[in-house]
């Protein structure tokens, strides 16, 4: 058998009409995707398969430097045992081809004196690497290969000096330990800031020696994908931020807000509030400068995912003047504050202006009415006490007057006292 045709056109039908609805955006869950950066500023990632592994030994100072505390003394310790070790070894050898082991000791016969066993060579090879000169053994001149054993282990012992010492100032004073009073906000805020949308963070220095020439620069690290279908899982975005002067030097005097503009080259541009908490975005802030004190250039860095940045949040202000002096109260570093923000993106704000008026009105409108209810509040309030106290005042009138209308006055007559 045949379809039957309906009656009614398919484009007027329930499928139709529910094809051509217009549906609200769907917005996937956010996936959870590894940081580049952690918050302390270390990087999470591993070096996997090198297979090249010589190449660290080529830069040893680098290397040592680099490891660890434990493993450094670790490495320093067997260092100089065994060249103690090798240098006793080389005069019991020195002792042994003269023959000084196995006779007695004959005034200046012996190339090094009181040197009869390995045990004796051992202690003789550390006072000569680490000056110490007790006295009972020392070197004669008999033996030319002594000299030369002795002037070789004083070499060897101030390199393996030079070394150690070189590689504990240079670990005691990295760039990385100044770096630790360098402080970021916790959360990054959106706001708006001169009729546009801007991200903004907080930075600040905990010590009063400063940094100098210091820079900040702002990258978002995010997965893309390029129209020839190659996947790009960390490609890194530049953003451009507000500075005072051309060289983009900042004067880190007190904490200082950093602000960039969300225009039409940020990566930022095309995210609403809603589609900001769905994306997988990382935005990494690395500060630069030369530490004032030592000379040494520092780096801090940090990063805010998208759960790390509040829309529609200012940061508090913080600096006061008390007495003619600036106080920072680092308490608030991080505290914000709510404002109006439009949700939507920074370029249907550019295509719609209308929408950040309609806002703003709606923001001053809000506000009044609030001051408005606080106001009658305020009034009504303060008439509830004047009618309380008028109440109160009232009733101890009324007592008073009826304290003075009980009271009887008797009049006494000559007569009334006589009887």
């Amino acid at each position: 058998m045949l379809a039957r045709k309906s009656i009614i056109p398919e484009e007027f039908g329930l499928p139709g009409l529910v094809s051509r609805m217009p549906r609200k955006p769907v917005f996937r869950d956010r996936v959870n995707k590894a940081r580049f950066i952690a918050k302390n500023g270390s990087c999470n990632l591993a070096h996997k398969n090198i297979r090249e592994q010589g190449r660290f030994l080529q830069d040893v100072f680098t290397t040592l430097v680099d490891l660890k505390w434990r493993f450094t003394l670790v490495i320093f310790t067997t260092t100089f045992v065994s060249s103690w070790l090798l240098f006793a070894m080389s005069w019991w050898l020195v002792a042994f081809a003269h023959g000084d082991l196995g006779r007695m000791e004959q005034n200046g016969t012996s190339c090094v004196t009181h040197v009869k066993s390995f045990t004796s060579a051992f202690l003789f090879s550390i006072e000569v690497q680490v000056t110490i000169g007790f006295g009972g053994r020392m070197i004669t001149e008999q033996c030319p290969t002594a000299i030369t054993v002795l002037i070789l282990q004083n070499i060897v012992g101030l390199i393996i000096n030079a070394v150690m010492l070189g590689c504990i100032f240079m670990k005691t004073a990295q760039s990385n330990r100044r770096a630790e009073t360098l402080i970021f906000s916790r959360h990054a805020v959106i706001a708006v800031r001169n009729n546009r949308l801007c991200f903004m963070i907080r930075i600040g220095d905990l010590r009063k020696s400063m940094i100098i020439g210091a820079t900040v620069r702002l990258q978002v690290v995010r997965k893309t994908t390029t129209p020839e279908g190659e996947v790009i899982p960390i490609h890194q975005i530049d953003v451009q931020i507000e500075s005072a002067v051309s060289s983009n030097n900042l004067f880190l005097l007190a904490p200082l807000i950093i602000c960039h503009t969300i225009d039409k080259i940020s990566p930022l541009y095309d995210l609403s509030a809603m589609e900001l908490q769905c994306s997988d975005l990382e935005v990494i802030v690395i500060l630069e400068g030369v530490v004032e004190t030592t000379g040494i250039t520092t780096q801090a860095r940090t990063s805010y995912i998208s759960e790390e940045i509040q829309w529609g949040h200012r940061f508090v202000p913080i600096v006061t003047e008390e007495e003619g002096v600036y106080s920072v109260d680092y308490s608030k570093f991080g505290n914000t504050c709510k404002v109006t923000t439009p949700h939507c993106s920074a370029k249907e704000l550019d295509e719609k202006p209308s929408i950040l008026i309609q806002t703003l009105q709606k923001s001053e409108l809000s506000h009044q009415n609030s001051l408005r209810k606080r106001n009658s509040m305020r009034r009504s309030n303060s008439m509830r006490r004047n009618n309380s106290m008028r109440k109160a005042n009232s009733g101890g009138m009324r007592r008073n007057n009826s304290g003075l209308a009980s009271g009887k006055v008797q009049f006494f007559t000559p007569a009334d006292s006589v009887t």
